[in-house]
């Protein structure tokens, strides 16, 4: 493993807007060439939060797909975020990871936010996405997610050459400034309970339902630190994960070798 660049893209979504939000988050990244691995979006970062965006659902062959795959093409570097997809007769919060080769991963938001009445509308993912990228293994996510531990949960296999399911777990998010508080603190204790880093990227500003969301955005390293945090304002943020200080971690703390031994169903 060499040492990884991360970059939050912490914007204010256009409402139901993806074309506007296609060039406004390309504007926001453009500057990246050369100077990042991986860009992270933020959930649904074509429409916003919105349950009455399910009418505007792409297809995998649609115009935000194919802007992803131009991004990591031009960027030289990964490209991550969530988009409303319509396939096989339903719409799913599709998070896809997509390679400068043009290759797409695509993980189903499995945990939907029935207070909001998201499961209502959208069906939900099964499988949980593991992506090797430039000597990596990161495990990508989407909000809600952040408070099911299980499901996240850093699997340890003596069988595996690296051990652990994940070296890095990504959370992109639209997470309201109510529950900020729940945000900071269960991103440092997935860091913590998992011996990785953590990325959660969050959007700010006031969507169209009057929900505020105050960003705080943020890399934690396997002790729970902050390597870089957000606060309320658009920015963008790039930060190197160091890999020897996570390896040294694990070797001198290897609490993975007494987790409980489990099958998610």
């Amino acid at each position: 493993m060499n040492d990884l660049r991360i970059t939050l893209v912490q914007g204010d979504t256009r409402w139901l807007d993806p074309a506007g939000n296609r060039e406004y988050y390309g504007e926001l990244i453009a500057p990246l060439h050369g100077a990042t691995d991986l860009v992270l979006l933020p959930e649904t970062f074509t429409s916003g939060f919105s349950n009455e965006a399910i009418a505007q659902a792409e297809t995998m062959d649609g115009p935000t797909v194919a802007w992803l795959r131009e991004q990591a093409r031009t960027l030289d570097a990964a490209v991550c975020g969530s988009v409303q997809i319509r396939d096989g007769g339903q719409v799913y919060n599709r998070l896809l990871f997509v390679t400068p080769d043009g290759s797409v991963r695509k993980y189903d938001k499995r945990h939907l936010f029935r207070y909001a009445r998201e499961h209502e509308r959208y069906a939900a993912g099964r499988e949980r996405l593991t992506v090797e990228w430039r000597g990596w293994r990161i495990c990508p996510l989407v909000c809600y997610d952040l408070r099911f531990p299980v499901f996240s949960r850093n699997r340890y296999d003596v069988e595996r050459a690296n051990g652990l399911d994940y070296d890095l777990l990504v959370y992109v998010a639209n997470w309201p400034s109510a529950r900020a508080y729940a945000w900071k603190t269960l991103l440092r204790a997935r860091a913590i309970e998992n011996l990785c880093f953590v990325a959660g990227l969050n959007r700010v500003g006031t969507d169209g339902n009057g929900l505020h969301y105050a960003g705080d955005s943020a890399v934690i390293d396997f002790l729970g630190h902050p390597l870089s945090e957000c606060g309320e304002l658009p920015v963008t943020v790039t930060t190197t994960l160091p890999a020897a200080e996570l390896l040294a971690h694990r070797e001198r703390f290897p609490a993975m070798l007494d987790a409980d031994g489990f099958v998610l169903t």
